[in-house]
């Protein structure tokens, strides 16, 4: 007990001094767990929508749902089931009800404006028929259920979000054509709507203008009669449909839902937890700062206890034990913060367009216990090494004055270990550059990732002193003996300045990593866009729809075009002449395309590949099973008949547009598949007459105004898109390791802090002879800046190392222009002064009014 009340006097003595290690860890315990509140909720949400939305059993076309099918939506006809279905369904014993249902992804809905009515978020946009089977999910909030062609129900959050009211007209935008509807009424969910937009039609309605024909239906609900479970059930059904079915219980649906956004929730929970994790890192330089300065500071107190008896186990533990109080205190605060920073999350959501609401927010028992023990043991752990050395303090230590020169000095050991460290990662490093495999240069970049971090952790203190003083030559000696100071300061203690730095040097190594590789990609693709791409036109929807008949129609009466070019992808089992079958998406492309995108051949000419019974593989391929130029190989067309196609070329698989992508002819593809089967163009491609390119994009443009889900784009556009695209990705992810970067200030904070009290003597005996107190104050900003300084030159360089090797690496999947953006690396240089400035605000105004006499007169 009198180990816990000395640790408990010692926080409590010095608890201004722990608050920033406590927010450090308070930020670092919230993220984590604001990141398992908001997972669980979405995870919540979606159990909840998929549980009221499927029957007890659910029949649909064989493969429907399946990972690899997509020919729905590729046709812009969902799989259908015939209308007869339902009957037999309804007649098989402990079948309560069966209806027929229609929903289809593959439209898009205007307002009158010609505004798309879809989600912003990638939540599709869903059509279908009305049937009482909704109202397991939905309730009719204002109007009536659609009775004809001319009405359709919208749900409630979608009329919100855009200004819809009852009587407006939408038109809707599918395979079989346009049609207009006036709103009857909206629906609202009984359950949170993950962001969706959905549109009813009477059946009817649906079956015609969704599907093509009034005897068609995508799923069969059923609805089990009492007291006849789902499993008996679907065991009934499948029995009296035979195989040619997808026979699903209620349970199976939902499960099938689940895994259709588990990815999705999984990469979004991992990544958050990741930089979480770089959080706790930089707390944990914070946190070793903190309790080496303190047990410095504490030295002559902690040799009294040892010349009145302690032994060192105890001093050990008296301060394992403040870490302990300190882990539970900031883990407390943290796990509540970080409920309120899922509130947040799920706000925000809510504004871009995926609904999430609070009464669905779950807290399971294991996410504060997760915070707690996270934040405890991290800051336990460090907290030992200063514990240990705590532990070592003599009785003698009572006779000297706190911090002796061994405290301020950086190992030899420590500097050979971190130089071996550095070398072995910058090694690495060079053989991920080196590398010509794939998988075997990541292994050696994430051990050089590592090693080097660590190496530069480690030679910190070592560098620290070469660094300063380079960076105090050229900054701080303009500010004449106030700079020197500074300097000096900075240099008294390397290992806490190395610390420190390292602390801001992690986040800004991963920015500048980062940094590197998105440029190299914008500008890897830009060149090769600029080498390989003939076509001036691009249409394309970013969502990933396919072009509909009509838009193509327009496309290609535009005015101005020399010639348009179809692109379709149409899967196929292709077999290899040793047999070995392989599942691909051949591209069906007209002829054209060979100048639209110019594929760099291995053998062959491409525009061969689009004549009669004609294709071309990729040279890995003819690799791996010895194809050559005139081989015929057996392709068995998804939904159509076998055909016998000749190798008429050989790809490159190093061309980093339309990579690795097989071509054929589209006539070739008309002549294999039935009409209905033929997926509608993926995008489309346009070249202008000479001279008229400026005329011909207006021209196109004016006319796919009407068809406002895709865009048209012309190179210009299109190298901005991915400009902005790999700009906006960095920019979330430079948000994320912004949380790391503000508990590296706070450690920035801490450590001048702290030292502002170690050195109070010494500061009163600065101003009694003569430094005034804006000197002083600007002798610790000047200090400040050069610790950030410090920590921004390593990490700048660390992470322009890792981006470059980065790059070498990914050269071999395309990526082959190296490009350092200087304007970026020189603003978050320049950044890392103002938030070495702003970070000695605090310090500096406390050390400013520090009573001078009171301050000599410190012990």
């Amino acid at each position: 007990m009198s180990v816990l009340r000395t640790s408990l006097r010692n926080v409590l003595a010095h608890k201004g001094r722990m608050a920033l290690s406590a927010v450090a860890v308070l930020l670092s315990v919230a993220f984590v767990s604001g990141t398992l509140v908001f997972t669980d909720t979405m995870n919540t949400t979606f159990d909840k929508l998929f549980a009221l939305d499927a029957s007890d059993v659910t029949v649909s076309p064989k493969g429907a749902g399946d990972e690899d099918d997509d020919s729905g939506p590729a046709t812009g006809r969902p799989e259908a089931l015939p209308a007869a279905l339902v009957e037999r369904v309804a007649a098989v014993p402990g079948v309560e009800a069966a209806r027929g249902e229609v929903a289809s992804t593959s439209v898009t809905v205007v307002d009158s404006r010609n505004k798309n009515m879809g989600s912003t978020t990638g939540a599709p946009t869903i059509a279908g028929n009305w049937t009482p089977g909704e109202l397991r999910s939905m309730e009719i909030a204002s109007g009536h259920a659609p009775r004809g062609p001319t009405e359709v129900l919208v749900d409630a959050d979608t009329a919100e979000k855009h200004g819809l009211k009852i009587g407006d007209e939408l038109r809707t935008i599918a395979v079989t054509g346009d049609f207009t509807a006036r709103i009857s009424g909206t629906a609202a969910f009984k359950v949170t709507n993950p962001g969706a937009a959905i549109v009813w039609f009477d059946t009817a309605t649906a079956q015609q203008r969704l599907l093509g024909g009034k005897d068609l239906f995508t799923r069969v609900a059923v609805d089990a009669a009492d007291g006849v479970g789902q499993e008996r059930l679907k065991k009934d059904v499948t029995a009296a449909l035979g195989g040619d079915y997808q026979v699903r219980t209620q349970t199976e649906v939902a499960d099938a839902g689940r895994q259709d956004v588990a990815g999705f929730l999984d990469v979004m929970k991992y990544a958050m937890l990741g930089f979480a994790g770089i959080a706790l890192l930089v707390g944990v330089f914070l946190i070793v700062n903190t309790f080496s300065m303190l047990v410095a500071q504490r030295t002559r107190e902690i040799g009294l206890l040892r010349a009145i008896g302690s032994s060192r186990s105890q001093v050990n533990r008296s301060v394992l034990v403040e870490a302990v109080l300190l882990g539970v205190f900031g883990s407390v605060l943290g796990v509540g913060a970080g409920v309120g920073l899922a509130i947040g999350l799920m706000e925000l959501m809510s504004a871009v367009g995926m609904e999430l609401s609070t009464s669905d927010l779950t807290i399971r028992w294991t996410t504060p216990v997760v915070g707690l023990v996270l934040g405890v043991v991290v800051t336990v752990i460090a907290a030992y090494a200063p514990a240990r050395r705590a532990g070592k303090v003599s009785p003698m230590a009572a006779l000297r004055d706190a911090g002796t020169p061994a405290d301020r000095r950086a190992g030899r050991v420590r500097g050979v270990l971190g130089l071996l460290l550095t070398a072995g990662g910058a090694a690495a490093l060079v053989g991920a550059a080196r590398s010509t495999e794939a998988a075997d240069g990541s292994l050696l970049l994430g051990l050089g990732v590592v090693l080097t971090l660590i190496g530069f952790v480690v030679i910190g203190p070592l560098l620290a002193g070469g660094v300063v003083r380079v960076l105090g030559a050229l900054v701080l000696r303009v500010f004449g003996p106030v700079g020197r100071l500074a300097e000096r300061n900075a240099l008294r203690n390397p290992r806490r300045t190395g610390a420190t730095g390292a602390a801001l040097m992690i986040g800004l190594a991963l920015v500048a990593g980062l940094a590197v590789v998105g440029s190299s990609m914008v500008a890897s693709a830009t060149d090769e866009l600029d080498r390989t791409v003939g076509a001036d036109f691009i249409v394309m929807s970013p969502t990933g729809q396919p072009i509909m008949p009509q838009a193509e129609r327009a496309m290609k009466q535009s005015d101005g075009l020399d010639h348009v070019t179809d692109y379709r992808i149409v899967d196929a089992v292709v077999t290899s002449p040793d047999g070995k079958k392989e599942t691909e998406g051949l591209v069906a492309a007209d002829p054209t395309y060979a100048s639209d995108l110019r594929r760099e051949t291995v053998a062959g000419e491409l525009p061969a590949a689009y004549g009669k019974d004609a294709m071309s593989v990729g040279d890995a391929y003819a690799n791996r099973h010895g194809v050559k130029l005139g081989d015929t190989l057996t392709v068995a067309f998804k939904g159509g008949q076998t055909a016998r196609l000749k190798v008429a070329a050989i790809t490159s698989d190093e061309d980093t547009v339309d990579r690795g992508a097989w071509y054929t002819g589209i006539t070739t593809a008309e002549t294999y598949l039935p009409a209905e089967k033929m997926p509608q163009n993926a995008i489309m491609f346009a070249k202008a007459r000479d001279g008229q390119e400026a005329a011909a994009y207006s021209a196109l443009k004016k006319t796919l105004a009407a068809y406002p889900q895709y865009d048209v784009r012309d190179q210009t556009d299109y190298k901005k898109q991915l400009e902005d695209q790999v700009g906006q990705l960095l920019n979330i992810v430079y948000g994320l390791l912004a949380l790391a970067i503000i508990v590296a200030v706070l450690g920035v904070v801490n450590t001048l802090a702290l030292s502002v009290v170690e050195r109070t003597r010494e500061i009163g005996l600065m101003r009694a002879i003569g430094l005034s107190r804006r000197q002083l104050r600007r002798m610790i900003r000047l200090e400040s800046v050069v610790i950030a300084l410090f920590g921004a030159l390593l990490g700048l360089g660390l992470g322009m190392g890792w981006g470059t090797a980065a790059q070498k690496l990914l050269a071999l999947e395309g990526l082959k222009v190296l490009e350092i953006p200087w304007p970026t690396i020189l603003a978050v240089f320049v950044g890392s002064a103002f938030v070495g400035l702003i970070a000695a605000l605090v310090p500096a105004f406390r050390a400013g009014r520090m009573n001078v006499l009171n301050a000599i007169a410190s012990e």
